[in-house]
């Protein structure tokens, strides 16, 4: 009996624990994009810039050019570009750069703004101060906005031997349409033609 009872015990206590390893499994799964997310922006990772409130840094005699690129996906009827294409910076200096985007359909819509740094590992050392990607933006049929990117490359991209030959950084958005704080992916799938017999 004692025999059944520990082996009834085992049992359980196997159950139990593959029960556990399976909640855990999926709640890893549900976390994995905001963890990934935030690994991204605390590391850099992937050419995802870094934020800040303010900047103190130091700032340093070597300059380095910034490339602006703008991207507008496909379901929305916008232009999108930033004031100049390249601006030259010296390391640890805030600088503003102003986008416009121009609604040039002719109905309101809804569009977010995603980003990232190229190349990659200049990601760790782009730091944004200010920023209107991942920002939900309704835009009037020719309605204009103009929206700031405040930044500055950190001076410890010095001290990275990977980089530290670095002269160029290019900063990139995409405009994608949105729902609900969102991109929609669906808008960018073409339209199925109906089949005509």
């Amino acid at each position: 009996m004692s025999e059944a009872h520990h082996s009834q015990r085992n049992i359980r206590r196997t159950v139990i624990g593959c029960a556990a390893l399976v909640v855990g499994m999926v709640g890893l799964a549900y976390a994995s994009v905001p963890l990934y997310d935030l690994f991204c922006k605390v590391t850099g990772f992937d050419g995802t810039p870094s934020t800040a409130s303010n900047n103190n840094t130091k700032m340093l005699d070597r300059t380095i050019a910034v490339r602006f690129d703008a991207n507008v996906a496909p379901g929305l009827n916008w232009r999108f570009s930033p004031e100049t294409p390249e601006v030259k910076v010296k390391l640890g200096e805030t600088t503003t750069v102003l986008y416009k985007v121009t609604n040039t359909g002719d109905k309101p819509t809804t569009g977010i703004a995603t980003y990232n740094v190229q190349p990659d590992l200049a990601g760790t050392y782009f730091t944004k101060l200010e920023c209107f990607c991942f920002t939900e933006q309704t835009i009037k049929p020719g309605e204009t906005l103009e929206s700031a990117v405040v930044f500055y490359v950190d001076p410890r991209l010095v001290t990275d031997s990977d980089i530290k030959d670095l002269n160029s950084i290019t900063l990139s958005y995409t405009y994608f349409p949105s729902k609900g704080g969102r991109p929609v992916a669906e808008a960018t799938k073409p339209t199925p033609k109906p089949i005509v017999q």
